[in-house]
């Protein structure tokens, strides 16, 4: 009886433990995340993060940093510019390992926070220091390479003998894509004995048109109906966000095309892919997601990165059909390689 009784037990008190054993196994204890590498924090200029151009290609560095590097990303815009040096020091406070601000017009913020602050890093677009801060890696970009094509190309296609282009402020950032579009424009007057006409901007006497700001869509507008009135069938706006306004004006008037800058508008705004001539590209989000990897690998060091045709930092898409001509674009082809080889000067 007892011996029936006690295996009863044992029976029991083994199926016991092997359905705790089956419970156990089938709910594993939860895991902690892993924690992310890095921090990177970006600092907009007063565009905003989605502006669709230079602090919306920044901010696609951070976030390529994010899935590919493993880092954490967060953002603060700028309303106003005196709101640089406020989020800057509220980035600082918030342990990121690498602050990436993003505009010529955060140069003295950046400047000020960097010194006071010689353990944190730091990279900024559109400013390079001079002399160098060790801790600041500045990320320029020879935008007028690509708008000399840019240019070239416009002269080759308008219909009319007139393009245009005005800025957002008058700044090293912006005139360098005007200068570089009206240096293109002449080069191709050179050789093919043309009197293509640049309105918006005199790239000897670096006078021209500006709206005095990066967020006005309105002006846009009034800017781009000024050129077409004055007889430009293509309009290269370096102002941001403004640029999207008079992407707006000659898609509603039609006969004229636009020129997208820092990023691919048919891709950006795609909106307005029916009127884009091309783009000229400013690559930063490759060069901010260099800073990142950079910091990463611990291979940080401040100094100057030069985004170039060579080095793809640079460039324009290729055109869509209906654009240019095939002997335009063999010609855009022998132009680039004189670029990289050093024969065509693209700025003043």
């Amino acid at each position: 009886m007892f011996k029936k009784l006690y295996l009863v037990v044992a029976v029991l008190i083994i199926a016991s433990m092997a359905l705790s054993a089956c419970q156990q196994a089938a709910t594993p204890a939860p895991q902690e995340p892993a924690a992310p590498k890095i921090k990177v924090c970006q600092v907009t200029d007063t565009g905003g993060i989605d502006d669709k151009s230079f602090n919306a290609t920044a901010w696609k560095g951070v976030e390529d940093a994010m899935k590919e590097l493993g880092a954490e990303g967060k953002y603060l815009e700028s309303q106003q510019q005196t709101d640089y040096e406020k989020n800057i020091n509220a980035f600082i406070e918030d342990g990121c390992n690498l602050i990436v601000t993003v505009g010529f017009l955060l140069g003295d913020a950046t400047a000020a926070a960097a010194k006071a602050n010689p353990d944190q890093k730091f990279a900024i677009v559109d400013f390079a220091y001079d002399p160098e801060i060790p801790n600041v890696l500045g990320l320029v970009f020879a935008t007028d390479q690509a708008a000399f094509l840019a240019g070239y190309a416009a002269a080759g296609a308008t219909k009319t003998g007139k393009v245009g282009t005005f800025g957002g402020i008058q700044i090293p950032p912006v005139t360098v894509f005007m200068d570089g579009f009206a240096l293109g424009v002449k080069y191709y007057n050179e050789k093919h004995g043309t009197n293509v006409q640049v309105l918006g901007w005199d790239e000897v006497a670096q006078t021209g048109l500006f709206t005095g700001n990066f967020e006005s869509t309105d002006d846009g507008r009034q800017l781009g109906q000024t050129l077409m009135d004055e007889g430009a069938d293509i309009i290269m706006p370096v102002a941001g966000p403004v640029g999207l306004g008079t992407a707006a004006a000659v898609q509603e008037r039609g006969n004229a095309w636009i020129i997208g800058v820092d990023t691919d508008w048919t891709v950006s705004a795609s909106q307005f892919t029916d009127v884009i001539f091309t783009s000229v590209l400013k690559k930063m989000d490759k060069a901010v997601f260099a800073a990142s990897k950079a910091v990463v690998d611990g291979t940080f060091k401040g100094g100057l990165y030069v985004g170039t045709l060579e080095n793809d930092g640079v460039g324009i898409p290729e055109f869509l059909p209906g654009r240019i001509s095939d002997d335009l674009k063999a010609e855009l082809e022998q132009v680039k390689a004189d670029i990289i080889a050093g024969k065509v000067k693209t700025t003043p």
